[in-house]
């Protein structure tokens, strides 16, 4: 029952989410870490291109600020 009301609030379908829960369960707990790493990197870098095409005027050391304080605010407080 709780699985389908997961799946009754879920906005987007997820077709293939089970298939790539398979394909992690394969991969070596290296391989996992790995992935983690290079999913977080995108994100990284996704974050930054979408926050340059917001503020394409500001000189990098702005930027970098900007960014600095965004990440900030993203950060786990809970540690």
């Amino acid at each position: 029952m709780h699985q389908e009301l997961f799946y009754a609030m879920n906005i987007k379908s997820r077709p293939n989410h089970k298939i790539y829960i398979q394909v992690l369960r394969q991969m070596s707990p290296e391989k996992r870490l790995l992935k983690a790493f290079e999913m977080s990197e995108f994100a990284r870098q996704l974050f930054v291109h979408g926050l340059r095409k917001r503020f394409p005027d500001l000189e990098e050391s702005e930027f970098k600020k900007l960014l600095l304080e965004r990440l900030d605010k993203c950060h786990n407080r809970n540690y």
